[in-house]
């Protein structure tokens, strides 16, 4: 017997619930374990389970236990065991009998510190866990969401390579590197970050991810982290040691760290639709099938194309994942979160999730992906789609309907989009520019994917070319222009990510994006080996051009607020698209010192023709800031009004200042 608790080892009759919506709601925020010097507690909610104890070992991984017990029932579907003494570094498992059957041992759905390969929880000091200065860490103050910048990058891609220079390949502590430069001393990681000018990183998942086999570290492996193992526990195979579940706490929060005193905020992807195995997932193991959302036939539902859903609508899911997503902002100082198939949750649970994390940190920022992999059991005006993100609150979704019509279609390879010479692609790059809002000027039944706006502010709208998933925008671009030079793929490659820089809304780029990322045309990268994933840092040397493009193209936008205004309002009010007659020719003013910029009056050109076209100028004496060699807020050059070139494949942006009236 471990706890004080006199627990009875009589079996309880089983419990049968009509629907799962029957089942207790537990309130209380303790679920899981709390560890002090004096007691260490075990709480577990299972409403259906007759038995359940906990066993307790000296490894994470192999040998026998040292020792179990059984916890007590209590109220509303919980059990729970108070283990006396100082147990800091232990290991400890669940193991529920339900409907006479012991299932699989599992560290819990709400462990927060796991072993290799996260069989095992650890029972861990947390606050041994913080880097010296936790106390004062922050990320960076967001005024609106529309002055973010996010850069979206895989913790091993990163560093892994040696040109980057990192002392730690492939891990958090490599992201957590400052110093670090190439062979020919171009600066990398973090340094990198910051001279690029960029606000924030979206991390792909770093949680506890089944696909990686922590104990053969040694061999070649990869992985996205798409395939969700223990939620609440960082991955373990980007630490230092995989077996010391407080390492990987340690130096995950030390990776968080050194990005806030760089000014970098911190985005975190999670993926709480799916699990990787339904049958063995620790869900399973507590309450069978609760926490998914199931067919008719009592299958699983399968809107992830991963095999399974899981039920955000369930209260006891919608409160783990409103615990869950707190816990990391709380304890790790997480400043944002990517939700990945964002549709298979429902709205309600969406917006309870903005709401806590609006209350822990004013400057937090949700989005996702506001569609679902294939069809669901939760009815469509519920789910957190595209359609429905004006029922959402401080919860932002991906425009795919300006991917596509900058770049082209993503599924189809070949297809051509606005930067690459396609025509009819104008209305869906304009529907982009003004962050999917409404706008008189937007013909609706024109745009690619939505007939009419979907986002309530600009806010709500994040802005893309290319992420993770389907190729990189230059391997695009190579892909369905097979005849084009080198030279042409590079101005269409600068040209689309000028109009996601210049545009509203929240602005997200690839990671290598700015020195012309290639995945030797892998499509889907998700397991292929780091020689496919990894950044060779001697692409910033070779495209130099390009990244001082794309940096400059950020200092534009930093530099006026007017390509960043917050309110749908007031981009009706300031913004304003001039007719061309050329649906490969876009060109509209922001007027006004909107959002008060500087520029009292702001021309932007994009030119997604293969052929330089003649484009007028009103009169006056103008200020190039952008144009198709380079990006600079200081300007570029003067030039005074009247018929003028815009090179093929490219933008031009104009500014006049007057003081503001």
């Amino acid at each position: 017997m471990i706890g004080h608790v006199s627990c009875k080892k009589t079996e309880n009759k089983p419990i049968t619930y009509a629907t799962f919506s029957d089942m207790p709601f537990y309130e209380k925020e303790d679920l899981g374990v709390t560890y002090n010097k004096r007691a260490t507690t075990f709480k577990i909610w299972s409403p259906v389970a007759e038995k359940v104890k906990v066993i307790i070992y000296n490894k994470d991984i192999g040998g026998t236990a040292m020792e179990e017990d059984f916890l007590q029932q209590g109220a509303d579907g919980v059990w729970f065991l108070v283990w006396e003494g100082d147990h800091e570094g232990k290991y400890y498992t669940y193991q529920l009998k339900v409907n006479g059957k012991w299932l699989d041992e599992t560290p819990g759905i709400y462990a927060k510190a796991v072993g290799c390969n996260g069989h095992r929880g650890q029972i861990v000091d947390l606050k041994k866990t913080n880097p010296k200065g936790w106390s004062n860490d922050k990320g960076p103050v967001v005024k609106s969401p529309t002055d973010m910048i996010i850069y979206e990058l895989h913790v091993r891609d990163m560093t892994i390579h040696p040109s980057s220079g990192s002392k730690f390949p492939g891990k958090y502590l490599g992201l957590a590197e400052t110093g670090t430069i190439t062979p020919d001393s171009s600066k990398t990681g973090i340094d990198h970050l910051k001279e690029l000018g960029i606000t924030h990183v979206h991390i792909l998942p770093a949680f506890d991810y089944k696909s990686i086999d922590e104990s053969k570290l040694d061999q070649p492996q990869f992985n996205w982290g798409y395939d969700p193992q223990n939620y609440n526990a960082p991955e373990g195979s980007y630490a230092t040691d995989p077996h010391n579940g407080a390492t990987r706490i340690k130096e995950f929060k030390e990776m968080v760290k050194a990005f806030h005193e760089n000014g970098i905020g911190v985005i975190m992807d999670v993926v709480y639709n799916h699990t990787f195995d339904a049958g063995k997932s620790s869900f399973n193991q507590e309450v069978p099938k609760y926490y998914y959302r199931l067919n008719a036939d009592s299958t699983y539902s399968d809107a992830s194309a991963c095999g399974n859903e899981t039920a955000s609508d369930l209260p006891m899911m919608r409160k783990y994942m409103v615990e869950s997503i707190a816990y990391w902002a709380e304890e790790y100082h997480i400043d944002g979160f990517r939700f990945d198939l964002m549709g298979i949750h429902d709205v309600e649970t969406m917006n309870d999730i903005a709401k806590k994390l609006k209350s822990i940190n004013p400057s937090s920022f949700v989005y996702g992906e506001g569609w679902t992999a294939s069809d669901s059991p939760l009815p469509i005006g519920e789910r957190a789609i595209k359609a429905n993100v004006p029922k959402l609150v401080n919860v932002a979704a991906f425009s795919d309907d300006m991917r596509d019509g900058v770049k082209g279609s993503w599924s189809g390879h070949k297809e051509k989009g606005f930067v690459s010479g396609k025509s009819g692609m104008d209305e869906s790059v304009k529907f982009g520019i003004v962050a999917s809002t409404q706008h008189e000027q937007i013909d609706y039944e024109k745009v690619n994917y939505s007939d009419t706006a979907w986002a309530n502010e600009p806010t709500q709208t994040i802005n893309y070319v290319s992420c993770h998933d389907n190729h990189t925008l230059y391997d695009k671009l190579k892909e369905s222009n097979e005849k084009a030079s080198e030279k042409q793929i590079k101005a269409m490659h600068k040209l689309a990510n000028a109009i996601i820089l210049t545009s509203q809304g929240v602005p997200f780029l690839h990671a290598g994006v700015e020195m012309l990322r290639t995945k030797y045309g892998v499509e889907n990268s998700y397991n292929s080996p780091d020689s496919i994933n990894q950044i060779h840092w001697d692409w910033k040397e070779t495209n130099k051009d390009t990244f001082d493009y794309y940096k400059g193209l950020i200092e534009v936008r930093k530099a006026h607020p007017a390509f960043r205004m917050p309110t749908t309002a007031m981009i009706q009010k300031y913004l304003e698209f001039i007719p061309t007659k050329d649906d490969l020719l876009i060109n509209y003013s922001i007027d006004g010192n909107a959002n008060n910029d500087k520029a009292s009056r702001i021309l932007v050109f994009y030119n997604g023709s293969t052929r330089s076209k003649r484009v007028k100028v009103p009169k006056g004496k103008w200020k190039v800031i952008v144009n198709h060699e380079a990006a600079n807020p200081d300007g570029i050059k003067d030039i005074k009004g009247g018929t003028h070139t815009i090179n093929a494949s490219s933008a031009l942006i104009l500014t006049q200042e007057e003081e503001s009236k």
